[in-house]
């Protein structure tokens, strides 16, 4: 698969995701706003299991308040928790995002790490979360691959996986470079908007007439 084919491809997914609405994922709307790698990387954390919507509502309630490390330790964590309601685990996260904020205080002198080794000593970051900060709040090339990225690069065929990690590996194999910060913000959209989990919308997807359709068994 050469560049051509993936940018013809990034072209049909975007085109199909205009004709149903969609608009990118909360965490790039705010990359796009802020510019700011500590506030990508907590909206990331606070969009864990969490829709858009709330994820959009929590963060900007959160940073209106405090938008640094040591803005968010000058609070509680129940009055973080009360900020990021009804975020999905809120309490687990506020928890988290106070954790990290000290450990970034402590140890990186205030400045949010940029290698993705040090961006998973932090509390609760993991390799999604890691890749989505270095992506969004640095421009740095990374694949961020969650459930939907990992779920139908292997239905299209793109790979044959069995975890996320495993696929972000595979993808860095087959996809060129410039298509690994945008990857994620445009399957991620994808996937809750066309090529969801539980049958899918095929009737959709410019790619229905190709796709192997692998692991799916009922489709819209």
């Amino acid at each position: 698969m050469d560049e051509h084919y993936w940018d013809s491809l990034f072209h049909r997914f975007r085109s199909a995701l205009e004709k149903q609405g969609a608009v990118l994922p909360s965490v790039s709307l705010i990359a796009e706003k802020h510019n700011d790698p500590f506030r990508i990387l907590i909206a990331t954390v606070i969009s864990l299991r969490t829709k858009d919507a709330v994820t959009m509502k929590a963060s900007r309630t959160l940073f209106d308040k405090a938008g640094t490390p040591r803005e968010i330790l000058a609070l509680t964590e129940e009055e973080v928790q009360e900020l990021i309601y009804p975020a999905g685990f809120y309490k687990t996260k506020a928890k988290t995002i106070r954790s990290i904020s000290k450990m970034i205080l402590d140890e990186f002198g205030g400045v949010v790490p940029n290698t993705q080794e040090e961006l998973m000593r932090l509390p609760g970051v993991g390799i999604k979360t890691a890749n989505l900060t270095l992506n969004l709040g640095f421009g740095i090339d990374a694949i961020c691959v969650d459930c939907h990225v990992h779920q139908i690069a292997n239905r299209l065929g793109w790979i044959a996986t069995g975890t996320p990690e495993e696929s972000e590996q595979e993808l860095m194999k087959v996809m060129p470079r410039r298509f690994w910060i945008p990857l994620n913000e445009l399957l991620v959209r994808y996937g809750q908007v066309i090529c969801t989990p539980v049958s899918p919308f095929c009737s959709r997807c410019p790619e229905e007439a190709t796709c192997p359709k692998v692991g799916v068994t009922r489709t819209r």
